[in-house]
């Protein structure tokens, strides 16, 4: 299975905020879609950097609350991994465990299709794995 895969379920939705957004906004957007990362991406849709739920964490836990009065730009990560449709889940599964991150932009020709979270990988991965089973039954079954 490949990430194009996942996005074909689950919908190429993608929450974006703009550098200048405070992270008071980034946070409204984060529990407004229920979702633990957002994409940083200038007006004309180009991705500029990643800011999750962690980051405004630490953020917090470090400097307070006046961190809610930075900007995006300020917080988010900008060497973002990302991933192509054709990425198998196996490979995002490794890049993600790897890099220590729950959300992986993918791309096609250099634009953003789609955002795919650990939870999307470990479903499609549980469901190969079903899949994989009832093909083992069934020839177990078919061949006594």
């Amino acid at each position: 299975m490949t990430v194009g895969a996942i996005l074909a379920q689950k919908g190429q939705s993608i929450v974006s905020v703009t550098p200048a957004s405070s992270i008071a906004e980034v946070t409204h957007v984060l529990a407004e879609h229920r979702i633990g990362a957002v994409l940083v991406c200038n007006e004309r849709g180009d991705l500029m950097g990643i800011l999750s739920e962690r980051d405004i964490v630490a953020a917090l836990a470090a400097d307070g609350a006046s961190v809610l009065d930075q900007t995006a730009d300020h917080m988010m990560t900008r060497h973002v991994t990302t991933a192509i449709s054709r990425t198998t889940v196996g490979e995002a599964m490794q890049m993600m465990t790897n890099g220590r991150f729950r959300h992986l932009p993918v791309l096609d020709m250099g634009r953003v299709i789609g955002v795919i979270s650990i939870g999307d990988v470990v479903k499609a991965r549980m469901s190969q794995q079903e899949q994989e089973v009832d093909s083992l039954k069934a020839y177990v079954s078919g061949a006594a």
